[in-house]
């Protein structure tokens, strides 16, 4: 068991109950695994599963100026989202280093959720504050008030229209619509970390046990825990912050330079930085790497060259349930070859391929 100082999610005790084996995750005590992880994830992949995601971070901005806000604010162009999408975006310091990767949702006219990870939130809130003091708009960290339970697979679409008379249908990727679920008030958004349709809600944390049970009972719906999130997003080709995203990170080294939006109207924090870089090629560059072997790939394993000349790290890596092999991404040196690397796996060289990201995609 870990840390007693750590947090509860609203669905602690459901946890529990259900036997999870639970782990301190970014301060938050949160279900690993149930019972086996490689089942969960396989349930994603084939069925449905439901996540506890209530340790991320809310904070909402509002007022007359909260786009122009987190148009300087953030890499992103905010201004033109329309009520009721979201976008992919980042907040960087003043050297483009990035500090966290954000879903940003316009929930109103002037009303916008920034969705953080949960590590970075005090980052995040601290840095919008600071951004937002020269504009009319007020960030209020609602995080503690909201929970947040995914329902991810290609089966989450038929389980929730069970749940809601909202028209799902009409609710495109990267969207977001306020609705009733099992009679609980939500925000329904179709975004998600791992790789299939989905939708992830957002409801109060009273709320959260009652939904979570209703969803639960249905059959073919799974839950599944922080392990198979992981291999589910790194089959997806989806960063990480902490191992494919750092503050000694640039988005343009994680090849997510097209998140960042150097054309849009005025300056924004990191922007020179960025602008240079974008001139610039990069010193290294993310892969995706396929081991020949069983022995797994993990962070902090150096990539090397068929002399041995390390060439490289991994940010991360598991067997892959889908594959049936082990996987990695990683940073490549600039020069590196593509040809005839191997991970240093405990002293060991373990032959690998260079293989383009995302190593799966929904058909």
């Amino acid at each position: 068991m870990s840390d007693s100082s750590a947090l509860k999610t609203p669905l602690y005790d459901v946890h529990a109950e259900l036997g999870a084996n639970l782990v301190d995750f970014a301060g938050f005590l949160m279900p690993l695994r149930y019972a086996s992880e490689v089942a969960e994830h396989r349930a994603v992949r084939e069925a449905a599963g439901l996540f506890d995601l209530s340790h991320m971070g809310e904070i909402l901005l509002s007022g007359p100026q909260a786009a122009a806000a987190l148009d300087y604010a953030l890499v992103g162009n905010i201004t033109p989202m329309p009520v009721g999408k979201a976008r992919y975006t980042m907040i960087v310091d003043r050297d483009g280093g990035v500090l966290d990767d954000l879903i940003v949702y316009r929930l109103a006219e002037q009303t916008y959720m920034v969705v953080a990870n949960a590590a970075n939130v005090a980052v995040v809130r601290n840095a919008l504050v600071e951004r937002a003091g020269g504009f009319e708009t007020v960030v209020d960290d609602r995080s503690a008030t909201y929970a947040l339970i995914a329902l991810q697979g290609p089966a989450a679409a038929g389980v929730l229209a069970r749940f809601t008379a909202a028209p799902l249908d009409d609710l495109k990727y990267y969207a977001i619509m306020a609705a009733p679920v099992a009679g609980v008030d939500a925000l329904i958004a179709r975004t998600g970390y791992t790789g299939e349709d989905g939708f992830e809600l957002f409801v109060s944390s009273d709320d959260a046990v009652k939904l979570w049970k209703e969803l639960a009972a249905v059959e073919g719906v799974t839950p599944a825990g922080l392990a198979a999130r992981d291999s589910l997003r790194l089959e997806a080709g989806m960063p990480l912050y902490g191992n494919e995203l750092t503050a000694a990170t640039t988005p343009f080294e994680a090849g997510l330079g097209r998140v960042v939006k150097l054309d849009k109207p005025g300056d924004f924090v990191g922007k020179a930085a960025l602008a240079a870089q974008a001139q610039t090629p990069a010193g290294r560059r993310l892969v995706g790497l396929v081991a020949h072997g069983r022995r797994a790939p993990r962070k902090g394993y150096e990539v090397v060259t068929s002399d041995g000349t390390p060439c490289g790290v991994v940010t991360s890596g598991a067997p892959s349930p889908t594959l049936g092999r082990p996987i990695a991404m990683a940073y490549l040196d600039s020069g590196a070859a593509e040809s005839g690397l191997a991970v240093d796996v405990r002293g060991r060289r373990e032959p690998v391929d260079v293989v383009p990201l995302p190593f799966y995609k929904r058909s």
